[in-house]
């Protein structure tokens, strides 16, 4: 019996060491299939170039790309539209909202997956993570009051679409396992501040309704930024 088992310990441990020589040798990087442009005018939004933050610089690779726009309706309402394209450097390029946002002054209250009803989407359906925050700040009379805020992402890459970072790090692993590449990955972000109670002419929008304002910027801007088929591949 024991020999036998040895035996089959020595057939196992064999097979995975004879797997290595099935891992492709190169590795490629296949590119995304965002484009980093975002509109002037979405509908009734007009869009003005967001600035990148010093502490976005200084924690990702130098070759990571943004391109982020604030939409305002004219009406008081505000909704921030940012793109983060990954470099070659793609442990360094980008992460999951999660592990930046407390670091800017924000706390998670609420976390939660769904699919949006986008029709240019793959199967109408857009996989997204809401982020529900709330930052601590003071008022101008001096006192301490709190700003809320929705946060919708999603990863986009060559051939897939995730909004979950550790599906994203479990298709990397596939991809270089059984394909030879990665893929070069983007965020999508999509946020604003929940302004009930927050603005003096009684206009602002509870949860609810800030929720649906995201979405349909979403439905509008998805099919601008993702393209129908995947770029030409490319080697490394």
């Amino acid at each position: 019996m024991t020999i036998s088992r040895l035996l089959i310990l020595q057939a196992l441990l064999a097979c995975g060491l004879g797997s290595i020589y099935f891992i492709p040798r190169q590795t490629q990087i296949q590119p995304c299939r965002v484009r980093m442009e975002l509109p002037d005018f979405l509908g009734g939004w007009a869009g003005k170039p967001s600035p990148i933050t010093d502490k976005e610089h200084e924690i990702l690779a130098g070759d990571t790309q943004f391109c982020r726009k604030v939409y305002d309706d004219g009406f008081g309402d505000q909704v921030l539209v940012s793109i983060v394209l990954s470099g070659h450097d793609l442990d360094n390029s980008i992460h999951r909202p999660e592990r930046c946002l407390p670091s800017q002054g924000w706390s998670i209250i609420d976390t939660s997956s769904k699919g949006l009803p986008v029709p240019a989407a793959p199967g109408g359906q857009l996989p997204v993570t809401r982020l529900h925050l709330m930052m601590p700040v003071q008022t101008k009379t001096g006192q301490m009051g709190q700003v809320f805020n929705l946060n919708y992402y999603w990863f986009i890459g060559y051939s897939d679409i995730t909004a979950s970072h550790f599906e994203r790090e479990y298709i990397d692993m596939r991809d270089r396992l059984l394909h030879g590449y990665n893929q070069r990955w983007a965020y999508v972000t999509v946020a604003s501040n929940i302004t009930g109670n927050m603005r003096a002419d009684g206009g602002g929008k509870d949860v609810a309704a800030t929720d649906e304002m995201i979405q349909r910027i979403i439905e509008q801007v998805y099919p601008l930024i993702v393209m129908d088929k995947p770029p030409a591949a490319t080697g490394q």
